[in-house]
């Protein structure tokens, strides 16, 4: 059998860089279905534990998403944790879904920033090393890969372009890449680049220092005036030719080499400040350094971040499954700030567009994250948290309000005003490294003062709020939303005000707290809209979406006072038929009404696909509702089903609907421990049953939190933590701090 000359190459080119041990882990690989794993086979306890966990990250996860079906709404991201510069692969231009997997025809490196395709990009750009004189435009100069022959993952993305005979690799730094080209065709070598836009501003080239350096100003909004993305490009090798074209939405650069090279490199780095500052962002993280180092410093960042859990007894398909999950949780908020000459951290405000000192994070939605991904930094990066925190005070400082939804600044987007959580939670748990006096006067402003919604700030209804007790259908958009989750939010704001001893507030905001009571109908069990003359919305359908909820109907709202579960569960008539009416939402057929949407939205039809009845975990107002359960008096009906949930809606490939920054992947990383969050700015966590055998936490403190799993099924667990028995399903978060053997029997 003759052999295959590109295979020859690439595996020369994997050896050659070190990425040959790496090559084994492949989407195709990834794919393949593994036998559903049952209780029996998590009985191991010998140490399993990884030695370079990034490998087993699949950063294809919930990447084979539409708008109209969403399996996680995900991006391919290269990036560091956090990082300001994430890098993807661009397949399709001019749409957000950027990236389809089943194309395997790859536009180019893609500097992105987007957080979600439904709000956007923004100060991007495209890159793609090329050889010969192909025609620029996008789709015209696309190259075929082969993605189970690539290696795709958070530390680099390595793969053959057939069409070009071209070995490329990418490698993130914090803020910028590293792309290397190796060229094994006789023709030029080549490298493109794009700007968005109808007339961007024109690169500027500066041939003996080897740079080029450009600004993409595109965006969908939430930026200051004069937004840019400032880019310098560094070459390895002088070109010989540069020509730009302008094409339809973008400027295409298109740099050529001498016919005798055969390799180049591009160091990109990227500020939202200057070009001074990129230039300096490049000399502090790429430097002269080669792939091959910057490759192994990207791998141990990021081991030191997937190492602190290390689970055993697991299935490769959950190993897989886990760490990409871990990972997703690792990406955003991205960082904002950079580094001047004097090594301190400033920024170019996305609230007032003005050069500030201090740190800023961008790309959050709090209405997404609140729930698992807040409560999983407070034990794993407890010290980043505050650093995030600190941003969102300085978002206050620099814009005069907290933002509802940063990205990556004021941005207007779904309900509430959920940066109440965060704040309440790290008060309640006592996370340092913010302004918490700042950081009230900021909450207590959007919950006393009217805002302005429509340009991300301020909650919505906050008038008739104070006027009623409740926002009426009838006066507020989602109003039936607006109300639990300003309940829920006040509840939060009243754990900082205890925190500052301010005792006044405390009991205002508590008693406010309560006003989920004001639209809670005992007769139906749900909660429901009502008017301003004190009358509910009739007809009432639980399962009708859409006004006065929000993404969901009565049904997946129907648990929306996680602060107040105990007082819910009475009042919805006690813990036995609480729990037999969980049941019934699980087993009952999927059916919905379209509702005020009139059309049928993806999370719907995600909903639909699965067997879960109304336990909509395609969308995150769901993600508390298995523990219930447990504050039921029934934790094994929790342990029964969020095992399935993991089994069945997660994989390596999948998720169950928009991951949304973290937010789904955190439900799975702390559900697969045992134990969640059900009600941020409580410092507890309701117990269910794990996933592993064994679980090792590194906490920052340098004590280890061992989770082991001896519970076989049935309906009675019994939960210890260092051999006493954990009473009412609950654990407490300063005893998950201190560490020890948290065992499930």
């Amino acid at each position: 059998m003759s052999k295959n000359p590109l295979e020859t190459s690439r595996r020369s080119f994997l050896k050659s860089t070190g990425l040959a041990a790496a090559a084994a882990i492949t989407p195709a690989a990834i794919s393949m279905e593994a036998e559903t794993p049952t209780v029996t086979q998590h009985a191991s306890t010998k140490d399993e534990r990884i030695a370079s966990p990034v490998t087993l990250v699949s950063i294809l996860q919930g990447t084979d998403s539409t708008r109209y079906f969403s399996r996680g709404n995900t991006l391919p991201i290269a990036a560091r944790p956090f990082g300001m510069a994430h890098w993807t692969l661009q397949t399709t231009p001019n749409t957000p879904w950027m990236f389809q997997p089943g194309q395997r025809r790859i536009q180019g490196f893609r500097s992105t920033h987007q957080l979600s395709p439904w709000l956007g990009d923004y100060g991007h750009a495209t890159f793609l090393p090329i050889s010969g004189a192909p025609n620029l435009e996008y789709g015209s100069r696309s190259s075929s890969y082969r993605p189970e022959d690539s290696i795709l993952s958070p530390h680099t993305m390595a793969m053959r372009l057939l069409r070009y005979g071209i070995d490329a690799e990418l490698v993130p730094t914090e803020r910028g890449a590293l792309i290397h080209a190796n060229y094994t065709y006789k023709q030029t070598p080549g490298f493109v680049f794009d700007v968005p836009g109808d007339n961007p501003p024109m690169p500027e080239p500066d041939a003996p220092q080897r740079t080029v350096r450009f600004r993409s100003t595109a965006n969908s909004g939430g930026v200051p005036n004069d937004f840019a993305c400032f880019y310098v490009l560094q070459f390895s090798e002088p070109w010989t030719t540069l020509e730009h074209k302008d094409q339809k939405d973008h400027r295409t650069t298109h740099l050529t080499f001498a016919d005798n090279v055969r390799s180049v490199d591009a160091r990109i780095a990227t500020s939202f400040i200057s070009f001074e500052q990129a230039e300096h962002n490049l000399h502090l993280e790429l430097g002269a350094k080669p792939v091959t180092a910057l490759r192994a410093e990207a791998e141990k960042v990021w081991n030191e971040h997937l190492k602190r859990i290390e689970p055993e007894g697991a299935s490769e398909q959950q190993q897989r499954t886990f760490y990409s999950c871990l990972y997703r949780t690792l990406l955003f908020p991205r960082m904002w700030h950079e580094l001047d000459a004097s090594g301190a951290m400033h920024h170019r405000s996305p609230y007032n567009g003005k050069v500030v000192p201090g740190v800023m994070y961008a790309d959050h939605g709090y209405w997404d994250v609140y729930r698992a991904w807040y409560p999983m930094m407070t034990i794993l990066f407890p010290d980043r948290l505050g650093e995030i925190l600190q941003a969102w005070v300085n978002a206050y400082k620099e814009g005069g309000w907290l933002p509802q939804f940063p990205c990556p600044g004021y941005r207007a987007c779904m309900t509430g005003s959920l940066i109440d959580s965060p704040f309440g939670e790290a008060a309640a748990k006592g996370i340092k490294g913010f302004d918490m006096a700042t950081a009230y006067e900021g909450l207590r402003k959007h919950a006393t003062q009217p805002g302005n919604p429509d340009a991300g700030y301020g909650r919505r209804g906050i008038e008739e709020y104070l006027k009623f007790g409740y926002d009426p259908t009838d006066k507020v958009d989602q109003a039936a939303a607006e109300t639990v989750d300003a309940a829920y939010g006040d509840f939060c704001i009243a754990q900082v005000a205890r925190a500052l001893g301010k005792a006044d507030d405390y009991a205002m905001f508590m008693k406010r707290s309560e006003n989920w009571r004001n639209i809670f109908d005992p007769s139906v069990g749900f909660f429901r809209g009502k008017n301003s003359d004190g009358k509910y919305l009739e007809p009432f359908s639980p399962i009708r979406w859409g006004n006065p909820y929000v993404e969901g109907a009565a049904y997946q709202h129907r648990f929306d006072a996680p602060h107040a579960m105990p007082e819910l569960i009475e009042a919805m008539g006690g813990k036995e038929k609480v729990a037999a009416e969980l049941d019934k939402m699980i087993k009952m057929p999927p059916d919905f009404d379209t509702g005020s949407y009139s059309s049928e939205i993806h999370e719907m039809s995600e909903m639909a696909a699965v067997d879960f009845g109304q336990y909509a975990h395609s969308n995150q107002p769901s993600h508390h509702i298995l523990y219930v359960f447990t504050v039921a008096g029934r934790q094994d009906r929790t342990a029964y089903w969020t095992r399935h949930v993991m089994d069945d809606l997660y994989t390596p490939d999948l998720f169950a609907g928009d991951e949304d920054t973290g937010s789904m992947a955190a439900w799975y990383i702390l559900s697969s421990l045992g134990f969640y969050p059900l009600c941020p700015g409580k410092p507890e966590y309701i117990l269910g049953a794990p996933l592993f055998a064994r679980a090792t936490v590194h906490l920052p403190s340098g004590k280890t939190l061992v989770v082991e799993n001896a519970y076989k099924g049935g309906n009675s667990i019994r939960t210890s933590l260092n051999g006493k028995r954990l009473p009412g399903g609950t654990v407490q978060h300063d005893e998950i701090k201190a560490g020890g053997l948290l065992r499930f029997a």
